[in-house]
C-alpha cells in the first residue's frame, strides 16, 4: 500500500482550494495542510470541514520566505490554488522553484496561458529529481483535452474545437478568478492558427447544453475567454485551425453588463476592468437568480475516417452545488492516483495529457453530474 501523503494546499480555504479539500476529505491516508494568509480563516475552514483526512490550518504568505515556510511544512505535494496567475509579478514561479529545490512535487490550478506554458522550463530539473510539476490542472485545459481525445476518435483530421462553461448563477466565484477575467476583458485573443483574433468577453456564440436523456439548459450565450486551451490544443492536434472557448455567466443581464464593460476597454474608454474586480464580484452575488444548474460543452469538427465532414459534441449538466466542484476534480484525480501508487511521470509540463475522460467517471458519478455525446454529419 502506498504510504500516506501530506498535501499542502496554498489557498486552501479559497474557492478552488477549499473545494479541492472537500473533495479529498474522505481520504484517510491524506494530511491536508489548509494554508492561506489568515490563520484564523484557515482554522475556521478546518473546523467546518467534515473530514476523515487529517486537516491542519496554516498561515502562509506567498510573498514571504517561501523556502522556509514550505520546508517547515515538509509536504509531499504542493498545490497552488491561489492566483490570479496572470499577475504573479517578476518571479511567477517562485513556488515551483522552491518545491523543486526541496524535492517536492507540485501542481497548480492556473488558468493563465503564459504561466501554464512557461512551466515547461523546469522540465529537465524535475526529471533529474524524479518529481512532477503540472500546471493548468483544472477543467481548462485538462478536462477539455480529455474530451477532445474522445471526440476525435475516427476523426483523423480535427479542424475546429469550440467549448464553453456555464456556471450556475448561484456558484461562488472567488475574487482572484474575477481579477483574472477583469485583466483580459476587451483584449485581443488569438483563436486561429492563421493569426485570427477575437476579443475577450465580447465575441460570443449561443449554444444549448443538452446531454441525451436529460432536461437541457436553456440556450446560453457564451463569450470568449482567454484560457490555455487556445494555445495548447493546437499543439496536440496539428490539424486544428481554430479553438474557441467561452464562458456563459448567468443571469443574462449580468453577462450583458460584462460585455459592455469589455467593449469600453476595447474602445479605450477604460484602460482595464481590474479596478472594478471587487464591484464585479459583489454584483455577481446580488444578481443571483434563475435555475440552480450549470453545464459545460465541447464540440469538435473535422473529417471522419470515411472522408465525410462530421461534428461531435460532449455535454455536461450539473445540478445545484455540484457543478462548482468540477474545476478542482482534475487535481483530486491526480492526487488520488498518487495515493494509488500511480503518480504522474516526472517532468514539468502543462497537464493536458495527465487524465482521460474515464478518470472523471467515478468523480462525476458521486455527484449530480450527467454527461453525454451527440453527433451530426
Amino acid at each position: 500500500m502506498t504510504p500516506a501523503l501530506k498535501v499542502l494546499i496554498v489557498g486552501g480555504y479559497g474557492t478552488f482550494g477549499g473545494r479541492l479539500a472537500q473533495l479529498l476529505a474522505n481520504e484517510q491516508r491524506l494530511t491536508l495542510i489548509i494554508a492561506g494568509r489568515s490563520q484564523a480563516k484557515a482554522a475556521a475552514f478546518c473546523r467546518q470541514l467534515r473530514s476523515k483526512a487529517a486537516v491542519v490550518p496554516c498561515a502562509f504568505d506567498r510573498d514571504g520566505d517561501l523556502r522556509a515556510q514550505v520546508a517547515k511544512i515538509a509536504p509531499d505535494i504542493v498545490v497552488d490554488a491561489t492566483g490570479p496567475f496572470q499577475s504573479y509579478g517578476a518571479e511567477p514561479y517562485r513556488l515551483v522553484q522552491v518545491a523543486l529545490a526541496l524535492g517536492i512535487s507540485y501542481l497548480d490550478l492556473a488558468d493563465g496561458t503564459a504561466f501554464v506554458k512557461g512551466v515547461a522550463q523546469f522540465d529537465a530539473a524535475a526529471r533529474e529529481r524524479g518529481l512532477f510539476v503540472l500546471s493548468g490542472v483544472s477543467s481548462f485545459p485538462v478536462l477539455t483535452a480529455a474530451v477532445v481525445r474522445v471526440l476525435a476518435r475516427d476523426m483523423p483530421r480535427v479542424e475546429k474545437v469550440i467549448g464553453g462553461i456555464a456556471p450556475s448563477p448561484y456558484a461562488s466565484v472567488g475574487l482572484n478568478v474575477i481579477r483574472a477575467i477583469a485583466g483580459y476583458a476587451g483584449r485581443p485573443v488569438k483563436i486561429g492558427r492563421d493569426g485570427t483574433i477575437g476579443y475577450a468577453l465580447i465575441d460570443s456564440k449561443r449554444y444549448t447544453i443538452a446531454p441525451p436523456g436529460h432536461r437541457p439548459l436553456r440556450p446560453i450565450r457564451f463569450s470568449l475567454v482567454d484560457v490555455p486551451d487556445l494555445q495548447l490544443l493546437p499543439e496536440l492536434w496539428p490539424s486544428l485551425e481554430s479553438v474557441w472557448m467561452g464562458a456563459g455567466p448567468l443571469p443574462a443581464i449580468w453577462h450583458r453588463a460584462l460585455s459592455l464593460l469589455a467593449w469600453a476597454v476595447r474602445l479605450k474608454l477604460l484602460p482595464s476592468l481590474l479596478p472594478f474586480a471587487g464591484l464585479m464580484q459583489s454584483a455577481m452575488h446580488y444578481l443571483s437568480f434563475g435555475e440552480h444548474r450549470g453545464g459545460m460543452f465541447v464540440s469538435a469538427e473535422g473529417i471522419g475516417s470515411d472522408g465525410r465532414r462530421l461534428e461531435r459534441s460532449w455535454h455536461l449538466l450539473a445540478e445545484g452545488e455540484d457543478g462548482p466542484f468540477i474545476p478542482s476534480m482534475a487535481a483530486q484525480a491526480i492526487i488520488l492516483n498518487c495515493l494509488g501508487g500511480k503518480p504522474p511521470q516526472p517532468g514539468a509540463r502543462a497537464a493536458v495529457a495527465e487524465l482521460e475522460l474515464a478518470d472523471y467517471d467515478a468523480l462525476f458519478a458521486s455527484r449530480r453530474i450527467s454527461t453525454g455525446f451527440r453527433q451530426s454529419h
